[in-house]
């Protein structure tokens, strides 16, 4: 199974980039190792090639853009991006793979995928693990060092205009698993879907805790184990893996969003808070909150919410199973099969025990009027198609927001071009070269005008009206489902009474 890794550095020494791919590494501190003489040991085996770099070696080539475009002057600037395919180690065996068709796999992604940017391109046979995995550095210089063919993912005048800088955001990188996978299906290697989330997001840092914690860890329970005592811990937990653990025993049993929060800070003291749909975690002794997005798609709004109301539910339907009505034994049926006189007189008392729960049931639920059932199925019935109602109006809402709030941002971004257009020198040179920007301006302008907008509202205000109208949404959902359910459950109550009274 490949996966995919974007890593953005801010240093300036590009050759140290170089030397990475080239030279053996401590993986835990990142110093290289050195021979007897003192001298850095080069990697038993990699393949290194380059890309748009012309005569120049990487690092010179990086260092010629900066100055030509003067950009990455300052010391928070992102230098360069790397970008790390790791291939399943069973595709050496099963798939024929190869560090040379590895290699070509890797060129051929950068080519593709980051065209104009001094790249360079390396291959390894194995990962610090020692699972045998064969996996490709991609290393890109940060400027791009000429225009090239806008292609349908590139949105904006960044991924293709010369000397603009490359981003790597959520939207690229969904692009890039997608060429990941495309890419490994196309050369018949093991993949899984990179587009889901994870349930449990571990980040690289938290990776490389895991690893020095637990190296530390077994160290000590030798100490232990050495004088005779048995370790208290085996596995080490990070932060963030001990606040995994204390929500998901928590969250499986809370009906509630209440009483989720209040479980968890009464049991752990950890404090929880919504903002914009997100959901975010504070544990006890820490002063910065940890959003849910760091933990996994398990701790995020969606998750808990749908989790809490499978949770509420579950417990209701347990009630409904508790107080359901016992049905009566056809006792001349039964006898006729060859049962005897002792079953007889047990399920007699069976039938009077069945009829007394019957009655109390009903009367305690007021079922007895069988007009007042039907009329209290049918307003739930009516509520259900009510909030459906509901549910499809904010639907169309929050499509005709998101598709509002996409003009608004085109229009925002491209109305300096369309200004520009007015005073330029030579209109119709100017109008091919940027005839992207100006049609998705004109495309914007119609809607807008169309709609009869003639003043841009806010972006921030359109994302939180989005917002409010995705909680209601939720909100309904659930009043919706819960409808639906009392109403089934009336009826099979309804049903199992009148079989009762047969």
């Amino acid at each position: 199974m490949a996966t995919l890794k974007h890593i953005s550095s801010k240093n300036s020494d590009y050759s140290a980039i170089e030397a990475y791919l080239v030279y053996q590494h401590d993986a835990f501190t990142g110093k290289q190792l050195l021979d007897e003489h003192g001298r850095p040991k080069l990697r038993e085996s990699y393949l290194l090639d380059t890309l748009e770099c012309g005569d120049f070696s990487f690092a010179t080539a990086c260092l010629l853009a900066n100055r030509k475009y003067g950009k990455n002057t300052q010391h928070g600037d992102i230098k360069s991006h790397q970008y790390i395919i790791s291939l399943d180690p069973r595709d050496a065996a099963d798939n024929g793979l190869t560090m040379e068709k590895a290699q070509a796999l890797g060129l051929k992604f950068c080519s593709e995928n980051f065209p104009g940017h001094p790249a360079i391109v390396c291959t390894h046979p194995d990962g610090h693990n020692h699972s045998g995995n064969i996996h490709v550095h991609i290393v890109i210089g940060s400027i791009r060092t000429r225009e090239v063919e806008r292609k349908p993912y590139m949105q904006k005048p960044r991924d293709w205009r010369e000397g603009m800088k490359h981003s790597s955001t959520a939207q690229t990188m969904r692009h890039l698993r997608v060429e990941v996978m495309e890419l490994c299906e196309g050369a018949g290697l093991y993949q899984i879907d990179l587009l889901n989330g994870s349930k449990e997001r571990v980040s690289e840092a938290e990776y490389w805790a895991r690893r020095r914690g637990q190296l530390k860890l077994d160290c000590e329970n030798a100490a232990l184990t050495a004088a005779g005592q048995p370790p208290k811990q085996k596995k080490f937990e990070t932060v963030k893996d001990t606040l995994r653990r204390q929500i998901s025993s928590v969250l499986y049993r809370a009906t509630s969003f209440e009483e989720f929060s209040d479980r968890l800070m009464q049991q752990y003291g950890i404090a929880v808070k919504e903002s914009r749909g997100c959901l975010s975690y504070l544990p006890a002794g820490r002063a910065k909150f940890i959003r849910a997005k760091h933990l996994g798609d398990n701790y995020d709004s969606d998750a808990v919410l749908a989790t809490l109301t499978a949770n509420a539910e579950r417990k209701h339907t347990v009630t409904l199973k508790s107080n359901k009505i016992g049905k009566l034994i056809d006792i001349q049926a039964k006898l006729t099969e060859g049962k005897g006189i002792g079953y007889e007189r047990w399920a007699k008392k069976h039938n009077l025990k069945a009829m007394a729960q019957t009655l109390i049931l009903l009367e305690e639920k007021g079922l007895t009027d069988e007009d007042a059932l039907n009329q209290r199925i049918a307003e739930l019935e009516t509520k259900y198609h009510d909030s459906l109602a509901v549910v499809k109006d904010l639907e169309g809402r929050m499509k005709a927001n998101n598709e509002l709030r996409y003009h608004v941002a085109t229009c925002a971004s491209t109305k300096n071009i369309a200004q520009q257009l007015k005073t330029a020198k030579r209109p119709a040179a100017f109008e091919e070269q940027h005839r992207a920007e100006l049609t998705a301006y004109r495309a914007a302008a119609a809607y807008l005008k169309a709609n009869n907008i003639t003043k841009l509202p806010s972006p921030k205000k359109l994302e939180a009206e989005y917002n409010a109208m995705a909680s209601e949404k939720a909100n309904r959902e659930h009043l919706r489902k819960r409808n639906l359910f009392q109403a089934a459950a009336l009826d099979r109550r309804a049903e199992e009474a009148r079989l009762l009274c047969r």
